[in-house]
């Protein structure tokens, strides 16, 4: 694990704010200079601290009206594969491995109900996926996973 000094999280904050900054923007925001901005990004690219860099949808002006968050229960130590499985399914946007009375929790979103229920019967068709417990999001006050 990388340590982080206020150098890096200012110039991360900048990032996760406008990803289209150029790096002479960032060191002006962060009172450092062009050269320190570019080796600290490179230096946080190469260790995977910086995945990639995209934009912000706004998936209901996309045609995406449903937000469903599914628990999922798994069988027979069959967790990581079953996730691994999950995790390449279109629409879905994160799978998490979580600890309590299920196994993992997928977030996706979807175009209508047809999509939602094709989803549902794919998942419960898959061996070891023994339950699912769906709850479609009702409204999103904030959907954000930038960390500022």
């Amino acid at each position: 694990m990388m340590r982080l000094d206020e150098t890096d999280v200012k110039i991360l904050k900048a990032l996760t704010l406008d990803a289209r900054l150029s790096s002479r923007q960032i060191a002006k925001q962060c009172g450092v200079s062009i050269g320190t901005v570019l080796s600290r990004i490179k230096k946080m690219e190469k260790k995977g601290i910086i995945k990639g860099y995209s934009a912000l949808l706004d998936h209901e002006k996309l045609g995406y009206e449903l937000t469903v968050v599914s628990e999922i229960t798994v069988s027979k130590g069959r967790l990581l594969e079953m996730e691994n499985e999950i995790a390449r399914l279109p629409n879905v946007c994160c799978v998490y491995d979580v600890t309590g009375l299920i196994d993992a929790i997928i977030v996706a979103k979807f175009k209508d109900r047809e999509e939602l229920g094709k989803f549902t019967k794919r998942l419960l068709a898959m061996p070891y996926v023994e339950r699912t417990n769906t709850h479609v999001v009702l409204t999103t006050i904030k959907e954000d996973f930038r960390i500022t």
